[in-house]
Order: C-alpha cells, then structure tokens, then sequence
C-alpha cells in the first residue's frame, strides 16, 4: 500500500576517512557558529559545492534583474542639467 504521507526520498550516507585533525575542528567550530552540528554543516557545504551556481543569483541585485531581463531595457531622458547655486559667503 502507497501512503502519500510517507517520502520516498532515499538518504544516502557517506564516510570520510583519513580527515585532517585541524580540518575537523574548523568544522566543528563553523558548525557551531551557524548554530548546528558537524553532520548538517557538512551537508550544506556538500550542497553549496555541487549545486550550479550559475543558477543561482549572487545578490538581490542579480536575482531582480534576472526576473527583468526579458522584458527588456528603458531608455530614460534625463533633464538638462541646471547651473549649481551661488556658494555661501562666509563673510
């Protein structure tokens, strides 16, 4: 029976062998830093190195201008530039 409750995502697991002492506890202390364990800051670093980060937008600037793109450019004109006021006489 098929419950569509239950995931059929299959977990994988992985081990690393032979890991440098000193690699290990900056792991442990950036996983700290971000407030979770070794095991799901290694995840998320695994995650960030094999997603396409072309893909991704960089900043907020990229991800709207990647929603825009296809509409186009706007040509804008812009005023005449008028003469700057007399400076203060400090006199």
């Amino acid at each position: 029976m098929h419950s569509p409750f239950l995931s059929e995502t299959t977990m994988s697991n992985i081990t690393i062998r032979k890991l440098d002492p000193t690699v290990k506890e900056r792991l442990r202390v950036r996983a700290a830093h971000h407030g979770h364990s070794m095991e799901e800051e290694v995840r998320r670093i695994l995650k960030q190195a094999v997603s396409d980060s072309a893909d991704e937008p960089r900043s907020a600037y990229d991800a709207i201008r990647r929603h825009f793109a296809g509409l186009g450019g706007v040509e804008l004109e812009l005023p005449a530039r008028r003469p700057g006021r007399a400076p203060p006489a400090f006199d």
